[in-house]
């Protein structure tokens, strides 16, 4: 399965997804002009995966900001994991989040309530 490898900016999130090292992670800023263009391939590629997922994935968010219209396209992103975790796949999602960064905190939580699938609250320092 063909790795996707996007290098962040200061609008845009860096993406790994990689099949075959085990490494799911999306960091940064997501505040891309055109979410829909933007995350469009994550999603088809986390569909493609579906099919043939791992064992165990570990999808990790580390993001230290996005906007509105990325929030919508993070639950999405959270629903196909679910679909994965229901069809008996193990699943962990570990949400990374400044140790003063409350609203990055309760994203997480807001995301964890709506989603089910094990959720990681992880927070680190600058």
């Amino acid at each position: 399965m063909e790795v996707i490898k996007i290098k962040g900016t200061d609008d845009t999130p860096s993406v790994i997804l990689d099949k075959d090292n085990g490494i799911f992670e999306i960091s940064g800023r997501s505040l891309p002009e055109d979410v829909t263009t933007f995350y469009d391939p994550i999603l088809n590629w986390i569909e493609s995966y579906q099919e043939n997922a791992n064992t165990k994935t570990v999808f990790t968010f580390k993001l230290v900001y996005f906007n509105t219209a990325s929030s919508k396209l993070i639950l999405d992103i959270l629903m196909k994991l679910e679909e994965m975790h229901e069809n008996g796949k193990e699943v962990l999602v570990k949400w990374y989040f400044p140790e003063d960064d409350e609203d990055m905190e309760e994203a997480g939580e807001e995301y964890a309530d709506i989603v089910d699938v094990p959720f990681e609250q992880v927070s680190y320092s600058l």
